[in-house]
């Protein structure tokens, strides 16, 4: 997503216009204007863009990652390489291997799943134990 597009769906999502922007941030309304059209972005100083991330609540870290990405569309799901070339490799395969793959897949998953309910569960009974008053002597 590019910076055009952040910075104008966020005034948007803030229920801000673009005169409000200008007033609390001082810059120009026609140039936040030529920002959000894109017209002008290359010539954005990081001082104008931290007041614009200040009004909008929004971390230069929260804008520059995946965080304003997801406010803006939620939808989308994030880029994830590993995924991306997982699905590559599974659509490249014949339809019946696929679809076996798919099924290992899900096995594997399935005791991703209990391994991890079990390893908690392991270590809540750890937990009770210690916290429990022992009666030894």
């Amino acid at each position: 997503m590019d910076l055009v597009l952040k910075l104008r769906e966020l005034r948007r999502l803030r229920n801000l216009t673009q005169r409000e922007v200008s007033r609390r941030s001082g810059i120009g309304e026609k140039t936040l204007s030529s920002f959000e059209t894109g017209d002008r972005i290359a010539s954005i100083t990081l001082v104008q863009l931290q007041k614009l991330l200040v009004i909008y609540g929004v971390s230069e870290c929260d804008f520059f990652g995946s965080a304003v990405e997801h406010e803006i569309a939620p939808w989308e799901r994030p880029v994830d390489p590993v995924l991306d070339a997982l699905q590559h490799d599974l659509d490249a395969l014949p339809p019946s291997a696929r679809q076996t793959a798919i099924e290992k897949i899900r096995l594997v998953l399935d005791l991703a799943r209990d391994f991890t309910a079990g390893a908690r569960a392991g270590r809540r009974e750890s937990l009770s134990a210690i916290a429990a008053p022992s009666h030894r002597h």
